[in-house]
């Protein structure tokens, strides 16, 4: 009872421990899902209505598109550039199909297994096209040929691993074509849907005949704005605020931008970096005019070029290079050139230029064994048998190979970054041994039996070494351009200062307006994204710190000078309040030039006010005119001359783009053009569809679109 009652009297202390221990429970719980959250966040590289994207899934649709363009081009690599165009081409497929897919779930509207099949049975998808699975024959997809590659595909996985490799890489790039015909469909549909709700009918297609063929030739009184000097005309706050009411839809952005001014240093080969550039070239170039063999000369230049031995076509050699070739005698070294496109100075050797085919049609089998000479023995049998009338393809599939036709292509193999001498070897027989002759090549490990059975597409082929090196700049002259740079950035800390001191250093500020973060670079330059992350991060007139860049050769320090949101933007902006002034210009000119001219009944009388008068014939309604006295495109003119009757002087001065006028209508003529009621009406339909055609951009607006790859890509 002693114990009940000593544990009674800490009663309220236990309540507070076990209350402060669960409170610390909880709050770690809590910690934790909250650094879980933000962790997601810093994973995404975007969100479409909610529906978020991280960087591991963008990551595999950019692989994906990678894959398909390798495959479908046969190329190893791509550019920069043409990652940075698959990057928003993945990204603009994301946002359109998620758009799409929750406007059409919205409508019911669903691509179905049996439509899918359709689709592949008509075969007429252009995408099918792009895929293997075509009929020779006749160029058409062929359903049955993916079916068969599809139970092939389901077989190997089971029962081959080894091929299931080779065919997973196919499988992929149809699982590929499959999802982008789904979207694509979907696609259509809305697309469609919409345009059933476009119409059109005989009376509007009997106006439009009219608008293209009803011709009016006038006689022209030109009032140019230009006239007016700027200076004689008062623009008030008041006026640019009620333009900017007026306009103020034409300023609606969907993301933010934001306008920098920045200082880009590009480190360049000094002259001392020069010299030595020139001395290690007119070594190499030394060395390759007397070089048997060039490859090792080539290898220790470290030339852009690789020297491969063979006959290459000119699309295999840089363009400068290749422009070289054609002047050149064999045998001949020449002088080294400096090319300022690509910083590099070149040198080339032309060694040999024939005439030899492009494409090359042959039948192989590849000879192996438990050594070399166990290779040779047996490949030695199989060319006596073939010598001895034994057919090619029986032999081959008697030792596990095919021995099936195929073409070799230049394109296929000139563009290797290297080339081992079997190869090279392999090439020579090929370009050079007699048609359905056989021949037996030794290799270092094995042997091959070749059969060339046809030559096509014979062009100028060329081998060549090339020393093609950039001018770099030495690590002194790097040191010494940034520790200069970086002192300015160190003495520059303000927007005011960098201006003010620029000059001082030999620098130029420059400017960038309405940067976003869809792009891919700062103002051109490579390699900028810690510099594009510092820039959405940045508070208005920040300085940034010293960025290296480029292809470690730029050094570059930003400023953020305004900020400008999602939304309208602001009619204090310098462009958006410069087209105002413009804007208020031309209507106080215009309100000028019509009170001149009021009254005015004939052409002369407007000519007697300083009007320049023109002739100007075969107006439409349809088709804005050009006016040659103010250089400009008149479409309110070309539709007051419509309405106005043959004989007629212009009922009221007519406001332009460019001036105020004036008209005597001489004449109206139709053209001779026969009117067909339902080729119009189509064509109404279609420009109504092109109009409707900004629905992706209205839809956009209103799904709440994050972009944040600049963070990741």
């Amino acid at each position: 009872m002693a114990a009940i009652g000593k544990i009674r009297s800490w009663g309220p202390v236990l309540v507070i421990v076990i209350g402060l221990a669960l409170f610390a429970f909880i709050a770690e719980e809590l910690f934790r899902s909250c650094e879980s959250t933000k962790n997601q966040e810093r994973q995404q590289v975007g969100e479409v209505l909610g529906k978020k994207i991280d960087v591991q899934e963008f990551q595999k649709l950019l692989d994906e598109y990678q894959d398909v363009i390798k495959m479908t081009q046969g190329r190893d690599n791509l550019t920069d550039e043409e990652l940075n165009q698959v990057k928003d081409m993945v990204w603009n497929q994301f946002v359109q199909t998620s758009i799409i897919e929750n406007e059409a779930s919205k409508l019911g509207l669903t691509v179905t297994d049996e439509e899918m099949q359709n689709i592949l049975k008509a075969g007429t998808n252009p995408m099918l096209t792009q895929t293997p699975f075509v009929n020779q024959q006749t160029g058409r997809f062929d359903v049955n040929m993916l079916k068969k590659f599809l139970a092939e595909y389901k077989n190997v996985k089971s029962t081959n691993p080894q091929l299931a490799e080779q065919y997973e890489s196919l499988h992929n790039f149809w699982t590929f074509i499959e999802k982008n015909i789904r979207q694509q469909t979907l696609a259509q549909k809305y697309q469609n849907l919409l345009a059933s709700c476009l119409l059109s009918n005989p009376v509007s297609a009997k106006k439009a005949y009219e608008n293209d063929n009803i011709e009016s030739n006038i006689q022209l009184v030109s009032f140019p704005y230009a006239d007016i000097n700027d200076n004689k005309v008062q623009v008030t706050d008041a006026d640019i605020s009620a333009k900017y009411d007026e306009l103020k839809q034409q300023f609606k952005q969907l993301t933010e931008t934001r306008d920098i001014k920045y200082v880009d240093v590009q480190v360049v080969a000094s002259a001392e970096d020069r010299v030595a550039l020139n001395k290690s070239i007119a070594d190499f170039s030394s060395q390759l005019a007397t070089a048997a063999d060039p490859s090792e000369v080539i290898r220790k230049s470290m030339s852009f070029v690789p020297y491969l031995g063979i006959p290459q076509t000119k699309a295999a050699f840089p363009s400068d290079i290749a422009a070289k070739l054609d002047s050149m005698a064999v045998g001949t070294v020449s002088a080294p050139v400096e090319n300022k496109e690509d910083n590099t100075i070149n040198v080339i050797k032309l060694i040999a230029k024939q005439s030899l085919a492009d494409s090359i049609q042959f039948r192989a089998i590849q000879v192996g064994g438990d050594d070399v000479l166990e290779a040779r023995r047996v490949a030695d049998s199989i060319y006596t048998a073939l010598q001895g009338g034994a057919d090619f393809e029986a032999l081959a599939k008697k030792y596990g190979q095919t021995g099936e036709k195929n073409w070799l292509t230049s394109a296929q193999y000139q563009s290797a970054p290297s080339m081992d001498k079997d190869t090279r070897e392999y090439i020579r027989v090929l370009n050079s041994a007699a048609l359905n002759a056989t021949t037996n090549l030794e290799m270092t490990t094995s042997n091959m039996i070749i059969q060339v059975l046809d030559r096509k597409g014979f062009t100028d082929k060329y081998t060549a070494a090339v020393i093609k090196k950039s001018i770099d700049f030495s690590k002194d002259t790097y040191s010494a351009a940034f520790n200069k740079f970086s002192q300015f950035v160190s003495e520059n800390q303000t927007i005011e200062a960098m201006e003010k001191n620029a000059a001082k250093y030999g620098y130029k500020v420059q400017e960038r307006q309405g940067v976003s973060n869809a792009e891919h670079n700062i103002a051109g330059i490579r390699s900028t994204r810690e510099a594009m992350k510092w820039l959405f991060d940045a508070k208005k007139n920040a300085v940034s710190p010293l960025y290296e860049c480029g292809n470690n050769d730029h050094l570059l320090v930003l400023a953020l000078t305004e900020i400008t949101p999602k939304g309208y933007i602001s009619k204090s902006n310098a462009q958006v309040a410069q087209y105002l002034k413009s804007e208020v210009l031309k209507d106080k000119k215009a309100a000028q030039i019509m009170e001149k001219i009021k009254g005015v009944k004939s052409v002369a009388e407007a000519q007697k006010k300083g009007g320049k008068v023109s002739d100007v014939n075969q107006i439409t309604f349809s088709a804005p005119v050009f006016i040659s006295e103010t250089g400009a495109s008149e479409p309110a003119l070309s539709g007051a001359v419509a309405a106005t009757a043959q004989g007629k002087f212009s009922a009221a001065p007519v406001k332009g783009n460019a001036g105020v006028y004036l008209f005597q209508v001489k004449s109206k003529n139709t053209r001779t053009q026969e009117y067909k009621e339902g080729v119009y009406e189509m064509s109404l339909k279609q420009k109504a569809m092109q109009y409707a055609g900004n629905f992706m951009q209205e839809l956009f607006a209103k799904a709440n679109v994050k972009d944040n790859r600049y963070l990741f890509f």
